[in-house]
């Protein structure tokens, strides 16, 4: 059951999140499902990966709830992994944030976030969960980071519905961000003791070379960065800065005003950075601007959470941090990133919760895509080949949890604790009481 702690106000919650992207395309896509409850093995192992939450000292965990798989047809639900999952999730005051949608939709929903009919079947499915898992679950992110699935699914036609260019990037926030306010309508309905948590990630974007086309979409990303969450709650009126340029991109007047009607509150507003990969560094090559990742450590965490409260003013929660590495590396960030959040708590900023995401590695995503690479940003040439000249999980696996994950000959994958996740577990046992500090 929820414990009645979790997030509130003067106390702080440690969390782990297990990586959950769940994408199963139309079979006229041309990529394999990525389904990452299947890829680390989650869907075998879900038992001891979940009591290993509580192991680590971890009192609140993100978890994803496989729409894609639990809804078979309009009105129709296989609930029957979930039954088992979520109370076992919930056991000894383990506060479950239930993560209704990342980055996938049903595969009977044809036009995925850009079918009409999504924003009603996202909401039917969130209040039928509301409903059935109210006081098991009662904390529930409506979709995961709005921003890297209009870039993924709208942007650059990496996922379902595969739109490419900023009309149908606009095309699938709108769908978005119509869904997110029906689902929170929906949830709180259902389940009027819900706490909503929107999760988006941060954007940092910066130019190198200076030059005009390289300022300009710098510029236009960090504008865009914030526009869904804006949406979500009504802030997008004809004086926004982005209102013109969706105009200009495919939204209709009257969907704006319709979202500007429609705006919801949020409770709880999740932040999700990762040092080595969040910062951007944006170049001209080969005539093109293109974007580079830029490891900015503490610094950038610090900088992406007061950007998010000096514009909402909503209490925080860190829901995604990690980095990519080794041992000492993973170590060092558990340490760093606690540090940089107690002293912004310390200034007097409502951050509630700190998320290692993921608890284990996980499988790159360009493994459903062949081992091409899918990321906004350059990726190493070496890497890429790699990845696609293999035929095992090995080349394509994340280095980015705290449980690390080795593959046996037979192809599963066993889970060996790093030292990371005793550095973790030490923060996190260490703080206890109502009134815990990170």
């Amino acid at each position: 059951m929820t414990g009645p702690s979790a997030f509130a106000r003067g106390t702080f919650t440690w969390a782990l999140g297990i990586e959950d992207t769940c994408v199963h395309p139309p079979a006229r896509f041309a990529m394999a499902p990525l389904d990452e409850h299947a890829l680390t093995g989650h869907d075998r192992a879900w038992r001891s990966d979940l009591d290993a939450v509580r192991d680590l000292g971890a009192t609140a965990l993100r978890y994803g709830v496989d729409w894609p798989r639990v809804h078979l047809g309009p009105g129709r639900f296989d609930w029957s992994e979930l039954d088992e999952r979520l109370p076992h999730a919930a056991a000894g005051g383990v506060t479950v944030i239930a993560d209704l949608v990342h980055y996938g939709t049903p595969t009977w929903l044809d036009d995925s976030f850009a079918d009409p009919r999504y924003p009603a079947v996202v909401a039917e499915f969130a209040e039928a969960f509301a409903r059935r898992y109210a006081g098991v679950v009662d904390h529930v992110t409506p979709l995961n980071e709005p921003i890297t699935t209009a870039s993924f699914a709208g942007l650059r036609g990496v996922w379902p519905p595969g739109l490419t260019g900023w009309d149908g990037w606009t095309r699938v926030v709108l769908g978005i961000v119509d869904g997110i306010q029906r689902t929170v309508r929906a949830v709180r309905a259902a389940n009027p003791q819900a706490v909503i948590v929107h999760v988006e990630a941060s954007t940092l974007v910066r130019p190198v070379d200076g030059g005009t086309a390289v300022v300009a979409e710098a510029a236009l990303l960090e504008l865009l960065g914030t526009v869904p969450t804006d949406l979500v709650l009504g802030r997008v009126t004809a004086e926004h800065p982005a209102h013109d340029w969706l105009l200009d991109h495919g939204a209709t007047p009257t969907a704006l005003r319709a979202l500007v009607e429609g705006a919801v509150a949020v409770d709880l507003l999740g932040v999700n950075y990762y040092p080595d990969l969040t910062p951007r560094q944006l170049t001209v090559e080969d005539g093109r601007v293109v974007q580079h990742a830029h490891d900015r450590w503490t610094a950038g965490l610090v900088e992406a959470l007061r950007r998010f409260d000096d514009r909402y003013g909503i209490p925080m929660v860190v829901t995604e941090t990690s980095i990519e590495g080794d041992d000492d590396r993973r170590s060092a960030w558990v340490a760093d990133a606690a540090d940089a959040v107690r002293g912004l708590v310390a200034d007097g900023v409502d951050l509630r919760g700190f998320t290692w995401w993921p608890l284990f590695d996980f499988v790159d995503w360009s493994y459903a895509a062949g081992g091409r690479n899918v990321e906004e940003f350059v990726l190493p040439a070496d890497v890429v080949a790699d990845r696609a000249a293999s035929d095992r999980k090995t080349p394509y696996l994340r280095r980015m949890g705290l449980v690390r994950l080795e593959e046996a000959a037979d192809g599963t994958l066993d889970r060996v604790p790093t030292p990371a996740a005793e550095r973790f577990r030490e923060r996190a046992t260490a703080e206890v009481g109502a009134a815990r500090t990170p």
